[in-house]
């Protein structure tokens, strides 16, 4: 059974660094890419970072570009969304995904992603 199990959320004041935390286990872990996404109240779900299996090839959305550090280590079966200088529209529930297929290409789409946590929530206050 897969689970994926996210950690690390909490309530933060604008400018405050915060790492979040994705558990994975009953998958093969270090041969899919992982993603986080978030959801913030009243709207889509949406791309945040993805992350190769090796770890080597990342990309981030624009609103996460120089400020968000996505990384993974597949001896722990986890992946990290280091997130710095924070702000009041980063307000939302993260999720990671994992996309099941070994070896496979990076994705912003999050139907391409198979499996999911349940979500941490962040806060970021002004």
């Amino acid at each position: 059974q897969v689970q994926l199990v996210e950690s690390g959320g909490g309530m933060v004041q604008a400018g405050a660094s915060l790492r979040v935390s994705c558990a994975a286990s009953g998958l093969t872990f270090s041969s899919y890419p992982m993603a986080w996404f978030r959801q913030a109240p009243g709207k889509k779900r949406e791309f945040v970072s993805a992350i190769s299996w090796r770890g080597g090839n990342t990309f981030y959305a624009d609103s996460a570009e120089g400020r968000f550090i996505i990384s993974r280590d597949n001896v722990k079966n986890t992946v990290y969304l280091q997130m710095n200088d924070l702000k009041p529209e980063d307000t939302a529930v993260y999720y990671c995904a994992a996309r099941a297929r070994s070896y496979g290409s990076l994705s912003r789409n999050e139907y391409d992603y198979d499996y999911w946590g349940r979500g941490t929530q962040v806060t970021v206050s002004s």
